[in-house]
């Protein structure tokens, strides 16, 4: 039940949100600092454009959301969601949009794109993401973190770069290159004695605590998911 061809991004993310809120709670932050918004539609059929009125309302509500979160923290970008089949990987099935009417709007060759993931594999259920644009640059080509863990450590982990895709574009797909992250070679650590928000940001020791909050959230996933757990009483 762990792999994508069965499992649930949706049954994901509800977990990794429940991981976020309790390490808000403890830090005293606001969780959706570290947990994009997110929601689920189902019974969506993209090759016979059935569901995408459902589809349309609920990119619609999620976008309000968003735009109440940057009003509140004053960031000045336009927000946009990512559409995603709710089961597979591999970069299939993803499509971001900036409008709602963006729904309406998809071309006959878009819907098919969207129809199905690997071996064919139809899509009827799909997770809509708040986007996060990408914002750093390997050789001024967009780059995005992935961590590796192993167990609940951090074992490395690489950049995944796309020079033909921009920022708010889904870089999982034929042209992207990889360069490793280097979490040895950082030397940003806080300086002793300095004002706090002094010393520079170490984004990898960031990425790693989201590595393992993430791992965390698919522990209690899988748990939950689980077809063969065993009932204490």
């Amino acid at each position: 039940h762990a792999g994508w061809g069965i499992r649930r991004k949706s049954n994901h993310f509800k977990a990794y949100e429940e991981v976020a809120k309790r390490f808000g709670k403890l830090l005293g932050m606001d969780p959706w600092l570290i947990n994009p918004l997110f929601t689920r539609c189902g019974q969506v059929d993209f090759s016979e454009a059935q569901g995408l009125e459902g589809l349309r309302s609920h990119v619609d509500a999620l976008l309000g959301k968003i735009r109440r979160k940057y009003k509140e923290y004053g960031i000045n970008e336009k927000p946009f969601v990512v559409v995603k089949a709710d089961h597979g990987t591999g970069g299939l099935g993803v499509l971001t949009v900036r409008d709602a009417k963006d729904i309406d709007a998809m071309s006959p060759a878009v819907r098919e794109r969207m129809s199905t993931v690997q071996a064919g594999q139809p899509v009827s259920e799909v997770i809509i993401q708040e986007g996060v644009l990408t914002n750093e640059r390997i050789n001024a080509a967009v780059a995005e973190p992935v961590v590796y863990m192993m167990d609940r450590y951090v074992v490395g982990g690489f950049y995944r770069v796309h020079a033909q895709r921009g920022t708010d574009e889904n870089l999982n797909l034929p042209g992207a290159g990889f360069v490793p992250l280097a979490f040895e070679q950082s030397a940003i650590l806080p300086q002793p004695g300095a004002k706090p928000g002094a010393s520079a940001p170490n984004r990898f020791y960031m990425y790693g605590v989201i590595g393992r909050l993430a791992m965390l959230a698919a522990a209690y996933e899988l748990e939950a998911t689980d077809p063969d757990a065993e009932v204490y009483e």
